[in-house]
This record gives C-alpha cells, sequence and structure tokens, in this order.
C-alpha cells in the first residue's frame, strides 16, 4: 500500500507537463488537479508542431477547452504572435494567468467561459485552433466546428488540430462538418486520435 507521500508525489507528477521546444523548451509547469484535464501528450504535440512548423510563427491562435494550456503555451513558445486561452473552470483561468506571468507573456489572453459560448462572441479570426474537448460528448466537437466554420472564425486556408477518441472518423462521424474541411494529415496514439485539418476556400473546395 502506497503511503500518503508516495501518493502525493505520484499526483504532483501527473499534474505535470513540459514544454518541448521554442523559448520556454525544458519549462515545466504544474497545472491544477482537475479529472477533466487531459493534456496532449509530449510525443503528440513534437508531431503536431513538427507539422505546423512552417506556419506557427506570427501566427493567430485559438486553445479552445485549453485545460493545462500545453497547446496553446508550447504554439507561444514556437512564436506564434497571440493565443487566445478558453475554458469553463475558474481555477484553470487563474492557473493560465499565473503561467503567462510567469512566463513574462504578454501575447496570451485567457476567457473563462464555456467554450460554445465562447465562439457566440464577437469574431477575432485566427490562423489556428487548437480543439481538444471532452471525449465524452461527441456532440460538442460537431458544434465547435459548426461555429467555428459559420461564425468566421478561421482566417483563409486555417489550420484546426483537432484530439478525438481514435475510432472516430472526422469527415464520416462529425455532423455538420464544414464542406470546405479537409484532413490534412492523421494519427494515433493509443485512445486518441489527432488530426491537422485544412480549412479550404468555397472554389478549392468545389
Amino acid at each position: 500500500m502506497k503511503s500518503a507521500a508516495a501518493k502525493s508525489h505520484a499526483s504532483s507528477n501527473a499534474n505535470r507537463l513540459r514544454i518541448i521546444g521554442g523559448r520556454w523548451r525544458g519549462t515545466k509547469l504544474h497545472f491544477p488537479d482537475v479529472a477533466a484535464i487531459r493534456p496532449t501528450p509530449d510525443r503528440v504535440r513534437e508531431t503536431l508542431f513538427n507539422w505546423l512548423q512552417g506556419d506557427i510563427n506570427d501566427s493567430r491562435c485559438l486553445d479552445l477547452f485549453a485545460g493545462s494550456g500545453a497547446l496553446g503555451l508550447e504554439a507561444l513558445s514556437r512564436g506564434a504572435s497571440a493565443v487566445t486561452f478558453v475554458d469553463r473552470q475558474m481555477v484553470i483561468g487563474k492557473y493560465l494567468r499565473d503561467t503567462l506571468q510567469r512566463l513574462h507573456c504578454e501575447q496570451g489572453a485567457v476567457v473563462t467561459t464555456d467554450a460554445l459560448t465562447f465562439l457566440h462572441r464577437q469574431v477575432s479570426p485566427v490562423d489556428i485552433v487548437f480543439l481538444d474537448p471532452p471525449f465524452a460528448d461527441s456532440n460538442v466537437l460537431s458544434q465547435a466546428c459548426a461555429l467555428l466554420e459559420s461564425r468566421g472564425w478561421l482566417n483563409t486556408q486555417a489550420w484546426i488540430y483537432i484530439e478525438c477518441p481514435a475510432q472516430i472518423n472526422l469527415a464520416a462521424d462529425i455532423t455538420d462538418w464544414p464542406a470546405n474541411w479537409r484532413v490534412h494529415r492523421s494519427k494515433t496514439a493509443g485512445q486518441v486520435g489527432y488530426h491537422l485539418v485544412r480549412r479550404l476556400t468555397t472554389s478549392q473546395s468545389e
């Protein structure tokens, strides 16, 4: 049986992540012990930002369902010009603000609200969206995709990164999948599927 100290140490390690590239490479962060937080693993982030390496610099990004902030913070570390982090939990909002302050970063903004509610706000189009909603409700992913496109959140040829259960086929299984979105890259890591999607112009998608 584990001692209380051992359990505490295990929990502490479970709530840590490491920025893996850019100006904050190697920086370790301790995020809140919230059950809903499921940080993108290091090797998945490494693959994603290899995919995005020609587009991340000076990009404007939106990190919906931000949680640990791993994706948005990695983007800022690698040269994104601005990242908006959205999460509905107050404790996560505080952690993200404190983290940005600790990193002396003024290019990050934190909005504490439900992600779908946020997408109904006044639009500020972005180049890259990180979309990692709760796996238990596929309807949330469908609604987020539809709102990103219909509300005008995406710049021309924006990238959308999606994490979801590995068995989901995005274009086939997601209700209201935008007709001008094309899956550019896809991989799986255990039970997780991760995908880089490109928004095409209307003429490109015809």
